[in-house]
């Protein structure tokens, strides 16, 4: 018998049986790294156990991880990890306990389904000052990029295409997938060319974040004054807000993360509710915070909700609230945060 390796585009390599009769893969061995070994529900709440975590009752752990995969669990394990030459041990601070894990993603999953349902109303009323304010210009401004404003017409980056040409693709990508009835009826009606009142209806908040940066200036400043902002602040808000709405939508771990954009932020003395709050923009609280000036200004969803759910915060000594970003006067400092 003699075999033979394949190597796959995935890094992985295969040893082929190719002697007579049928191929067998013999082994799989990773390029560079071992692959972790499968482990059972029961050999999992060992490893929690030798690393010095407190399961309490043994049957009820493995019912949890039965429920809540242990991977993903181990993101909410992770702050109680000890420190090991400045980086992050595999074993956990003495006292940890498995409930304080669970109390910790159970908060989480409270804190994603608030922020989204806080989220709507903001994107429903942005869809509406947006499809309103362009077709005042004209209803099918929207087609046409030498209407909208002059970034419309600029590169992408480093691609060939322009902005608009990108935000074109992503539309007509959302109109062709749309089962709405109203789009069926321009279909039938009007060849398919949607107001844009109506195309504001099909598009994610990514592709209305674009829309805006790609509308004319006039336009930006009528919609960020609604927002007490300026264009470029408005802009900048989206574009975070957006990646913070798709944490939610597909259960990401929301509480402690540090997210990718740090939103503009409006000059010291221009709104007092903002300039007392001490935080970290980055991380979460900072970007709810953002929520909670949206929905003020623009009058719109329930202010209390976000507080409500932030105050249930549970009390673990070793990961405290400031891993939001919260700082501990979080909820006297600023009035966006009262409850």
């Amino acid at each position: 018998m003699s075999c033979k390796i394949f190597i796959t585009t995935t890094g992985s390599a295969y040893y082929f049986d190719i002697g007579p009769g049928p191929v067998f893969i013999m082994q799989r061995v990773l390029m560079g790294e071992d692959i972790k070994e499968f482990k059972t529900y029961n050999e999992q709440v060992d490893i929690l156990v030798r690393r010095g975590m407190d399961i309490g009752d043994r049957d009820e752990a493995v019912f949890l991880l039965q429920q809540v995969s242990y991977y993903r669990l181990s993101g909410y394990c992770y702050p109680f990890r000890e420190f090991k030459n400045s980086s992050r041990a595999d074993t956990f601070f003495p006292g940890t306990r498995l409930r304080d894990v669970v109390d910790l993603y159970r908060f989480d999953s409270r804190l994603r389904t608030a922020t989204f349902t806080a989220l709507t109303p903001i994107e429903l009323a942005i869809r509406a000052h947006l499809g309103h304010e362009l077709g005042r210009l004209d209803p099918l401004i929207h087609l046409d990029p030498y209407k909208l404003g002059a970034t419309a017409r600029s590169t992408k980056y480093e691609s060939r295409s322009t902005k608009y040409e990108y935000w074109r693709r992503r539309y007509e990508h959302e109109l062709k997938s749309s089962r709405e009835d109203f789009v069926k009826h321009h279909k039938q009606k009007y060849g398919g060319k949607l107001p844009v009142w109506a195309a504001t209806e099909i598009m994610d908040w990514g592709s209305l974040t674009y829309l805006y940066e790609l509308s004319p200036t006039s336009v930006q400043n009528t919609i960020s004054s609604q927002c007490d902002l300026t264009a470029p602040q408005l802009r900048s808000w989206l574009k975070a807000l957006n990646i913070v709405r798709n944490i939610c939508a597909h259960h990401g771990r929301l509480f402690n993360r540090v997210h990718a954009i740090s939103p503009k932020l409006p000059a010291q003395g221009t709104h007092t509710d903002l300039d007392c709050i001490n935080t970290d923009w980055k991380r979460t609280f900072g970007q709810l915070t953002l929520v909670q000036l949206l929905l003020d200004r623009l009058n719109v969803g329930n202010k209390k909700l976000l507080p409500t759910v932030v105050q249930s915060f549970p009390e673990v000594q070793i990961v405290p609230i400031s891993h939001m970003g919260a700082p501990d006067n979080w909820q006297t400092a600023s009035k966006l945060w009262s409850i």
